[in-house]
């Protein structure tokens, strides 16, 4: 067996935060309070931002982004008929279609959409320099597009 450099499991297996992703405040369908506009919202979605965890909040008419800071979570889960998302974050994923050999990628986050799930997977390892023609290091991906990697 080949020895694995930190650079590439970095790259197989690299959430940005490190060795463990840190838990999330706030569980999908859980109502919560946004504080600056005094109102209720529902948690539809979340994922990694800029070293942080970002909450999708659906309002009446929009969708706004929050962080923990911005919410306080209730600890009520609303009900929903939208069947659960097929991947959580952490899964290990590959983009169906891709070449054999393509590296493995990790579920940073999940978003539901018109009542359906997009996950955000890691585009670009952390450990890279970022490059002006690919800024961000993820990207949402319909379920579709993916398929689990066993371990």
């Amino acid at each position: 067996m080949e020895a694995i450099t930190e650079l590439e499991k970095c790259w197989y297996l690299s959430p940005p935060w490190g060795q463990e992703i840190p838990s999330v405040e706030v569980n999908l369908w859980e109502r919560v309070y946004l504080k600056a506009s005094r109102t209720f919202g529902c948690c539809s979605g979340l994922g990694w931002s800029k070293g942080d965890w970002v909450y999708f909040i659906d309002l009446e008419d929009e969708v706004v982004h929050a962080t923990k800071h911005e919410i306080v979570a209730t600890g009520r889960i609303e009900q929903n008929t939208v069947k659960k998302p097929a991947y959580v974050i952490g899964d290990r994923v590959m983009l169906v279609g891709h070449a054999p050999g393509t590296k493995q990628r990790l579920v940073l986050g999940v978003q539901q959409v018109d009542r359906g799930w997009f996950y955000l997977v890691e585009w670009q390892s952390p450990m890279l320099v970022p490059s002006i023609s690919m800024p961000n290091r993820s990207s949402l991906v319909r379920e579709e597009d993916l398929v689990r990697v066993k371990v």
